[in-house]
């Protein structure tokens, strides 16, 4: 394996290329056990109708370990989105497109979404009262079974040459409510400061999957509170900001 060519530098890992092979190097103090899970969670999704890289092993390289998958060639819809911004709507559209393809399918053996989330949400700082009406809430929502991506942003989404699309980084799938993953596309958008945007790709899928915005908006503070476990402190404040629960009552 060669280690010359960075492709991709993330919050505890690094990405190479080497040939045709994608590796995905994590720091020494990451959790063995997520280490393992991000590979299960992909080989799971491999199974559906999605076009998604192979896992090809998962080793460990001078001490670390790392999960090997193939390399997809192509451009993300983030640079297409970047590099061409009079046809970011054209973009969006295909962004939503995906997304929706994903929620069409089922993995059974995938994290339940709502358990993640109930963790998450007991892990958080919050005053015993707003952890209560989130747990509450929480429960209170419909029980789906779709796939959710869990940090689906344009980044992830890689077109190929022929026009064909591949999906990367499953680290956070589940099986769960759909929407409660378009609200963190939404949370995501926010974060990288686009708020316009964010509001546009709402509007776009909540009227392409005929989903009223209102229930969308329900899933934003127990979403938020749940991703705030993890993150810098920016982020946990920009997100802890949405956990209101009153205002989307």
């Amino acid at each position: 394996m060669k280690f010359d060519n960075i492709v991709a530098k993330r919050t505890g890992k690094t990405v190479y290329r080497d040939g045709d092979k994608c590796i995905m190097v994590f720091d020494e103090n990451y959790s063995k056990s997520g280490i393992l899970n991000e590979a299960l969670n992909q080989s799971r999704i491999e199974e559906t109708n999605l076009f998604v890289p192979k896992v090809l092993e998962v080793a460990r390289f001078e001490g670390k370990w790392a999960i090997v998958s193939e390399f997809i060639e192509g451009k993300s819809l983030a640079d297409y989105m970047k590099e061409d911004p009079d046809n970011y709507d054209k973009y969006l559209e295909q962004f939503v497109d995906v997304q929706m393809q994903i929620h069409a399918q089922k993995s059974p053996l995938l994290t339940k979404l709502k358990d993640k989330m109930n963790r998450k949400i007991s892990e958080t700082n919050l005053d015993a009262t707003t952890r209560y009406e989130l747990h509450t809430r929480l429960e209170g929502m419909p029980k789906h079974s779709k796939v959710c991506h869990g940090d689906f942003d344009p980044s992830n989404v890689i077109v190929k040459e022929d026009g064909s699309y591949y999906v990367i980084d499953w680290a956070h799938a589940t099986q769960g409510n759909a929407s409660a993953d378009v609200a963190r596309t939404y949370l995501l958008f926010c974060l990288a400061g686009e708020e316009e945007n964010a509001e546009k790709y709402l509007n776009l899928f909540c009227k392409k999957s005929d989903t009223a915005k209102q229930y969308v908006q329900k899933w934003l503070p127990i979403v938020a509170a749940s991703q705030s476990v993890k993150g810098n402190e920016h982020e946990r404040e920009f997100l802890l900001s949405w956990v209101d629960v009153v205002d989307y009552e």
